[in-house]
């Protein structure tokens, strides 16, 4: 018996419904893809790319871990960026958070939880560059909220400062760089007013949108 059988018997009957609907569709889907936009999210189940903003398969290029993070040792994420900017020529790197973030929970806590740690340590640094205006918040869900937007925020800016971004404008690539956030409770997107075109708005809009809140 096949292990998981039911997870095939599933993936058969959406082939089925989806050639049903559009003969032509894995035909398509098969011969190229030409996304416009770049989605660095978090592995979290429950936020589903594709669906939230209602996209077909091979409309949008996707990157996920833990909180969305974006750090310059991290080939995985760098050459995922890379071959969205230099070979699909993507429009847009969306980096989409979502409130109440596991990830970012457990890098506000002081607490062991193995291997992850390492990874958390990038969170933590968001949260201790930002300290003062988290714990002025008294409600522990919108500080976590809060840490949520920021992290988003400086995951951003952090692709801003990508050597890869950085050549892109230097060629005049059209590149837009923005920073979303998603609400479990809701299904909603918010802009946290982060849209960066080149390297001569980063500091400005950054400045703002560190200064946003959940609108």
């Amino acid at each position: 018996m096949r292990i998981l059988k039911y997870l095939f018997d599933k993936n058969r009957a959406w082939a089925k419904r989806v050639g049903a609907q559009d003969p032509e569709f894995f035909t398509k889907l098969s011969a190229q893809q030409k996304p416009e936009y770049l989605w660095i999210g978090c592995s979290d189940s429950r936020v589903p790319a594709n669906q939230i903003i209602d996209l077909a398969p091979g409309d949008l290029f996707e990157h996920r871990n833990v909180a969305n993070v974006v750090v310059h040792t991290d080939l995985n994420c760098l050459s995922v960026i890379q071959y969205a900017v230099e070979v699909l020529k993507v429009k847009h790197i969306i980096v989409c958070g979502h409130y109440g973030c596991g990830g970012v929970k457990a890098a506000m806590q002081h607490e062991e939880l193995g291997l992850i740690d390492n990874w958390l340590r990038h969170i933590k640094d968001v949260y201790q560059k930002h300290q003062t205006v988290i714990e002025a918040i008294a409600d522990e869900n919108e500080r976590v909220n809060k840490t949520c937007e920021l992290n988003v925020i400086e995951q951003a800016h952090n692709v801003c400062h990508s050597t890869i971004v950085q050549n892109a404008w230097r060629r005049g690539q059209s590149l837009t760089v923005h920073g979303w956030i998603y609400g479990l409770e809701d299904g909603l997107l918010r802009d946290l007013k982060l849209a960066i075109s080149n390297s001569d708005e980063i500091a400005e809009v950054y400045k703002m949108a560190t200064g946003s809140s959940r609108s």
